[in-house]
């Protein structure tokens, strides 16, 4: 197989998607108004709702969205072959994901710019609201979490890469002070922002940066006993679990500062200039594989799995579990995007178009890990990496990175650079995704503390330390941190858990509305009947692995789900039960 032919398949369902269903959805379903008043002008306060260019918002909202884990997930997931990750990637963002976002910015616009949990609370029912509040909760928790160590663990493989990205957020700020504060126009600054970041990439290679191991961790008997009694090589495990842990905490002190701070000053611009540096990976990466031209390694379907990789069906739907649709993208959608849109008819182009963004790089990980990776490892040496399902999740970001690597570095680039250029490209969108997801925690925590009339849980400080450290806590909670990649079934599965709900209440005011609910109906049912099999498969085996933080988390997520669920339920009979009767007065009128 070619990778040419699966990147001209995909890139070519994107664009219809986005040319013919968009709009479709535009025009029959969601009925855009461009006359609509938007919260972003009926609340504008400077701070979080701001009037936006559509194209600055779309950079910020698809920054925000596309993180590491359009990355992660199918990195791991071709694991069972390329054609499932590639048909759930190229189906779920077109029928599913895409219509999620558009949807959930949509929603959120229509109501004042409303969270899509305080939305719960208005279309389904007020107990509704506080349990779609905590398992929001334990979302952006295990976001977080995540990508905070998706990111200390790539500082540690990478050290060209800490000069570019850190450097990249002085950049961001001056940027933001251009042009909210002296009204220079967004283009020159943000093209001058790209060139100087492409020069630090460049500069990293001469200037690594690698923290001191300042706690000085000591080998684990797991570690002493993995690496066959070696103490030196299990002493070199422990250190990295110290680098790892070092820079852990300075990217939540990081993320707290940036979570708290005006959104003009550092997430949009930071996130204007990051959606311009993918464009740029895009073209590097769609080119290296034109010129490269390698072949797709990976069975299309692997029949021959390692004994502990689970079985694809249902774990494939939460294991890409933003490359095809998300959950979190709807409380960016309703979170930040909503109060930030200038026109309501800039939502197709922020909601869909950030989606289709997404599946691409999807599909660019994809094609990195199962053509690209092999040129570096050969064929022995993919099968190797994926000869394990531990293997395959721990070096996901390690294929990623040396897949783009050998393909950018087949158009010219030297091929130390295109190894920094792809670690930037990965740290930089997992660490927007951290500064939104600490906001986001943020408003939630906030919400809750409004709700039951806890006064210092509404303080914006309060409310984000709160968030940083329970985020900390569980990142470094788990074998201080390398067991933090042991989150991703359990982030995926609430992930699209919480997809499947926005979907849900989207579906419900459409019932109101007196619309067709077929275009989120579909991808709903499909998506809560994955996530409950896949939850109970989750929770069964961290029972019989012992590992009690992931089954009291995974347990309290599937209890609040069920919850849930049956409140939603009650929600649609009582609407579905007006509309019949309204359809029997109607006729009853006719008749008369």
């Amino acid at each position: 197989m070619s990778a040419i032919a699966l990147l001209v398949v995909g890139v070519f369902a994107f664009l219809t998607g986005y040319q013919v269903y968009s709009r479709y959805i535009s025009r029959r379903i969601y009925r855009l108004d461009p006359d609509f008043v938007t919260p972003a002008h009926e609340f504008e306060d400077g701070v979080d709702y701001l009037p936006t260019n559509r194209h600055v918002l779309f950079g910020h909202h698809f920054t925000s969205v596309a993180g590491a884990a359009p990355i992660v997930g199918p990195a791991i997931a071709v694991i069972w072959g390329w054609l499932p990750a590639f048909l759930w990637v190229v189906l779920g963002t077109v029928f599913a994901g895409a219509v999620h976002d558009f949807g959930a910015l949509w929603i959120s616009t229509r109501h004042k710019g409303n969270s899509i949990g305080t939305l719960t609370e208005q279309i389904v029912g007020a107990r509704a609201r506080v349990l779609f509040l905590l398992i929001i909760f334990f979302l952006l928790l295990l976001v977080n979490a995540v990508f905070a160590v998706v990111i200390a663990n790539l500082f540690v493989a990478n050290p060209g890469a800490v000069l570019p990205v850190w450097g990249s957020l002085v950049v961001a700020v001056i940027v933001g002070l251009l042009i909210y504060r002296t009204g220079v126009g967004i283009l020159w600054p943000s093209l001058a922002a790209l060139a100087i970041l492409y020069l630090l990439i460049w500069l990293g290679q001469y200037v690594p940066f690698a923290l001191p191991d300042v706690f000085g961790f000591a080998p684990s008997a797991a570690q002493i006993e993995t690496a066959g009694g070696d103490l030196a090589a299990a002493q070199a495990a422990a250190r990295t679990d110290g680098l790892r842990a070092g820079w852990v905490i300075i990217l939540f002190v990081y993320a707290f500062f940036a979570s708290v701070l005006p959104i003009w000053l550092l997430l949009q611009p930071r996130d204007y200039v990051n959606s311009h540096q993918l464009f740029v990976a895009f073209g590097i990466i769609f080119l290296g594989v034109l010129v490269v031209n390698p072949g797709v390694v990976a069975p299309a379907v692997n029949t021959a799995l390692p004994a502990d990789a689970p079985s694809w069906f249902p774990l494939l739907f939460i294991t890409i579990a933003c490359g095809a649709i998300s959950g979190f993208h709807g409380l960016v959608a309703s979170g930040t995007s909503a109060k930030q849109l200038n026109k309501e008819t800039d939502a197709r182009y922020v909601g869909y178009g950030g989606m289709v963004g997404e599946g691409m790089l999807a599909l660019i990980s994809i094609i990195a890990t199962t053509a690209g990776f092999a040129l570096v490892v050969g064929l022995d040496g993919w099968h190797a990496h994926y000869g394990s399902w531990a293997s395959a999740s721990s070096g996901a970001t390690a294929a990623f990175v040396s897949g783009v690597g050998v393909l950018a570095e087949g158009i010219g680039i030297p091929r130390n650079v295109a190894v920094i250029f792809a670690a930037v490209v990965v740290i930089s969108f997992a660490a927007t995704t951290m500064d939104t997801g600490v906001r986001l925690q943020r408003y939630i925590i906030s919400e809750l503390g409004a709700q039951y009339n806890v006064k210092v849980a509404q303080n914006r400080w309060v409310a984000t330390f709160v968030a940083i450290v329970a985020c900390a806590v569980l990142a470094l909670g788990l074998d201080r941190g390398a067991g933090g990649m042991r989150l991703w079934p359990l982030f995926g599965t609430t992930n699209q858990l919480t997809g499947a709900v926005t979907l849900l209440v989207i579906t419900l005011f459409l019932i109101r509305l007196r619309r067709p609910i077929w275009v989120t109906a579909i991808p709903m049912a499909f998506l809560l009947f994955m996530t409950t099999w896949a939850m109970v498969l989750n929770l069964a085996r961290y029972y019989t692995d012992s590992q009690a933080v992931l089954l009291a988390v995974g347990g309290a997520i599937f209890v609040l789900e069920l919850w849930l669920v049956l409140e939603a339920v009650g929600a649609l009979h009582r609407a579905l039960a007006v509309r019949r009767g309204e359809r029997r007065e109607s006729g009853a009128s006719s008749n008369v």
